[in-house]
């Protein structure tokens, strides 16, 4: 099972930052690549089960179910249901935690899914850089302001 592994520090209160990314709706306020989301059924976007149904700018779809949040512990845990990715079994976790110096956040998102082994090294790229990374850049440059 591929697993994959981005970190990023952000110059602002670890609370501050949590605030925003633990709303499972708000992609769009801070990931550059999702247009629209939107919470199925009219849950709450803090309401375990909820599905986020969200169009990416290239077109694509994606479905994910949140399967935990905490505010204790600054993390949230999802699945994919439904993606253009070809990928299985996917559930990944983001995470903020306090830098005690200088006030800041140690922001994590990882991920482990199936697929088949020959779109391994592509889908953990695709997931690590094009996803993740870019979205904790967007992130960390929203609090650089």
């Amino acid at each position: 099972m591929p697993q994959v592994f981005v970190s990023t520090i952000v110059a602002a209160p670890a609370g501050a930052v949590w605030s925003l990314v633990r709303n499972f709706n708000a992609l769009p306020d801070w990931a550059p690549f999702v247009a629209e989301s939107r919470i199925e059924q009219n849950m709450r976007a803090d309401q375990v089960g909820c599905i986020r149904n969200f169009r990416l700018k290239d077109g694509g779809v994606i479905r994910e179910r949140l399967l935990a949040l905490s505010d204790y512990d600054m993390s949230c845990v999802y699945a994919i249901l439904e993606s253009p990715m070809g990928i299985e079994n996917y559930i990944a976790t983001l995470a903020v935690a306090p830098v005690t110096e200088g006030d800041q956040a140690f922001v994590s998102w990882s991920a482990e899914f199936d697929c088949p082994p020959a779109r391994e090294a592509e889908l953990l790229r695709a997931i690590g850089q094009g996803v993740f990374q870019t979205a904790l850049s967007a992130l960390k440059a929203r609090f650089a302001r």
